[in-house]
Order: structure tokens, then C-alpha cells, then sequence
């Protein structure tokens, strides 16, 4: 018995260095090792060996152990260098380039390796959105391995590197304006260059005017172009408002009030009249001048409550000119309404319909 165990722990000793030094024991060979190792500790239980015998079964289990650990601990580095030669399965994968095999040095290499691959998920998508062509992978790969391998120590490569991050930034922000400046020209793009020459003209002195300056006549232009762009984009809405208001203000029991705005009284009430500063309630419903409903409390079957001064100006208006139980249908210019900003489903420049119904003023 003694003999037979001393054989079977002697083959397991064998073979786990075997396996450490291969770096190739199979998912089938470790185990059938671990089989052997336990059959072996249970004919140990079973078996009547005397102390001395018993003493060196043990000695060579717990080598068997060690080493049978060491061989699993290799079979599975081997298992991750495997997975460092195959290429990544998204963008790379379709590319002759071959990411260079990091040296995994330590448990911290390791996790940080792992922490890569598992990072990776979905950014072949996310380049796709930077426009980087998956051609260039490569590339892609020296720009990262350059800005993360120098050295912060060396000021120039510090400097350059800095810039190189900024400038990102600088793309990306110029992106972002070049959106608002363009809103109704998309075909059309800002340079990040230009902005980059004029960043750095300002940093060191070069501009011909002050940053404070720049500002000014930043804002001002912006202003101005918001406003050609709403005209360009939404300007139509405007003329079309006019025209339907010119029109309605013909219509049998329309008034039109100095302001602009216009009603038609549906139903008197008898009750008071609310202030400005009066909480009401209220039941409506809102339309487009092309017939879109926009909102309605009557839908919701909840009337709503507010200060009549804490709405669109043509509501104030309507609200402290009307009793309490009456029913209006307004017809408000864009002016009145929500000018030119847009506003949920309602779009700037928009001329608005409601029917108000003001059932109470609220105590």
C-alpha cells in the first residue's frame, strides 16, 4: 500500500514541475491530477499505515500539493498569454496589426491587463463616433503608447504632451460651437486649428486684442447669428402667425386687444375678476395654428393652478380680463407666448390657440 501511494504522489511530483516548465498542462490533465490527488488522500484515510509510514505519505502529499498549485498557477498564465496573442475581436480584429505582448510581471500587471480587455467592450463603437477609421488602428495605438509613455519628469515632452491632450478638447469644444453657429447651416464647420492659433495667440500675447475683448465681440456676434439662424430656420412660423392673425381678426366676435393678443368669448361668467397676483384655477386645452395639440388639462382630468402672473404674458392678460366661470378661446402672437425659444412641442416663433376655462380664484 505504502509503495503504491509513494508511486502515485511520485507521478503527480513529476508531472506538475513538468507541466510549470511547459506552461502547457491542460484544463483535462489538471484534472485528472486532482482526481489522483484526492483518490490518493482517500486510501490514505482508509489505509493502516504505521507512523513512520504515515509520516512520509504525507511529506509526499504535501509536496504532490505544492506542486500540483505551482503547475495550476502556470497552466493558467499560460491561458493569459494565450489570450495576449489573440486580437482583440472588434476593430483590431479586422486588421493585420498585432497588439506587442505586454511582459506581465506582478498580480498588479495582471489586473491592469484584465482591466484593459474588459474596457474595450464598445469602444469600437465609440471611435466609430470620433470618425477614426479602423484602418488606422495602429495608429491609434502609438498615439495612446507616446502620450502614456513619456516621461513627466522632462518639462518639453510634458509641455507637448499637455498640448497634445488639450488639443482633444479643443476639438471637441469647437465641435460643440460650431453646432450652435451653424445650427442652420450643418453642412458647414468650424476649424479647430483656427481656434487652437487663437488660443495660443492669446496665451502668449500675440492676439491682436485682449481676451476680455475677444468676449465681447464673441457674444455679440453669436447673439446676432442665433437670431439669423432662428429667422432662417424658423421664420416661416412667424409669417404664417401673422398672416392667421391678420385673418382671424376679421372673424365675427374676435376682439384684439392693443397688445396683440386676441379672444372670443365662448361663455360670461359672473364671478370676480382675479389680479395678477391671484392664485386661479384653471381647466385648457392648447393647439397650433395647423390644428396640433400641444397640452390639455381636460386629458390629464386634473385643472391647473397657478398665479396669473406666472404664465405667458397672453394669459395674464386673458386671466385678469376675465370673470370667474367664464370660458375664452385666446389666440396669442409669439410675442406673448413663447417668443423665440422652443418650448416642449412647441416650436419658436409660434402662434398659439387655447381654450381657458377659469373655474375659481383660490384662497
Amino acid at each position: 500500500m505504502k509503495k503504491l501511494l509513494i508511486i502515485s504522489l511520485g507521478a503527480l511530483l513529476t508531472m506538475a514541475p513538468s507541466a510549470v516548465k511547459a506552461q502547457n498542462m491542460t484544463d483535462e490533465s489538471l484534472k485528472a491530477a486532482n482526481a489522483a490527488m484526492k483518490e490518493a488522500q482517500k486510501v490514505i484515510k482508509d489505509s493502516k499505515l504505521d507512523k513512520e509510514d504515515q509520516k512520509e505519505v504525507k511529506k509526499a502529499m504535501k509536496e504532490a500539493k505544492k506542486a500540483l498549485k505551482e503547475a495550476q498557477k502556470a497552466s493558467k498564465n499560460a491561458a493569459v498569454s494565450e489570450v495576449r496573442a489573440t486580437p482583440v475581436a472588434n476593430v483590431a480584429a479586422a486588421q493585420p496589426f498585432t497588439i506587442e505582448k505586454p511582459v506581465l510581471t506582478n498580480e498588479g500587471d495582471s489586473i491592469a491587463y484584465i482591466f484593459g480587455i474588459a474596457q474595450s467592450k464598445g469602444l469600437d463603437q465609440y471611435l466609430k463616433s470620433l470618425d477614426v477609421d479602423s484602418t488606422y488602428i495602429e495608429d491609434f495605438n502609438k498615439g495612446i503608447q507616446n502620450r502614456l509613455g513619456y516621461n513627466p519628469e522632462n518639462k518639453k515632452e510634458h509641455a507637448y504632451y499637455q498640448g497634445v491632450a488639450i488639443a482633444g478638447q479643443i476639438e471637441n469644444m469647437t465641435k460643440q460651437f460650431s453646432g450652435d453657429y451653424y445650427a442652420a447651416d450643418p453642412s458647414q464647420k468650424l476649424n479647430p486649428q483656427i481656434v487652437a492659433n487663437g488660443i495660443v495667440a492669446g496665451l502668449t500675447g500675440q492676439a491682436e486684442m485682449t481676451a476680455d475683448d475677444a468676449t465681447t465681440q464673441w457674444r455679440s456676434k453669436m447673439e446676432a447669428r442665433q437670431k439669423a439662424n432662428q429667422e432662417k430656420l424658423y421664420g416661416e412660423n412667424r409669417r404664417k402667425g401673422e398672416a392667421f392673425l391678420e385673418e382671424n381678426s376679421k372673424k365675427e366676435g374676435v376682439v384684439t386687444l392693443p397688445s396683440g393678443l386676441q379672444y372670443k368669448v365662448i361663455k360670461d361668467g359672473m364671478g370676480a375678476k382675479p389680479l395678477a397676483t391671484d392664485k386661479v384655477k384653471v381647466n385648457y386645452e392648447g393647439h397650433l395654428i395647423d390644428g396640433t395639440e400641444f397640452d390639455s388639462s381636460y386629458k390629464r382630468k386634473e385643472p391647473a393652478t397657478f398665479k396669473c402672473n406666472q404664465v405667458i404674458k397672453g394669459w395674464t392678460e386673458a386671466l385678469t380680463n376675465m370673470n370667474v366661470g367664464s370660458q375664452w378661446e385666446l389666440y396669442i402672437p409669439y410675442n406673448l407666448a413663447y417668443g423665440d425659444k422652443q418650448q416642449s412641442k412647441i416650436p419658436p416663433f409660434s402662434t398659439l390657440i387655447f381654450t381657458v376655462e377659469l373655474l375659481d380664484i383660490v384662497k
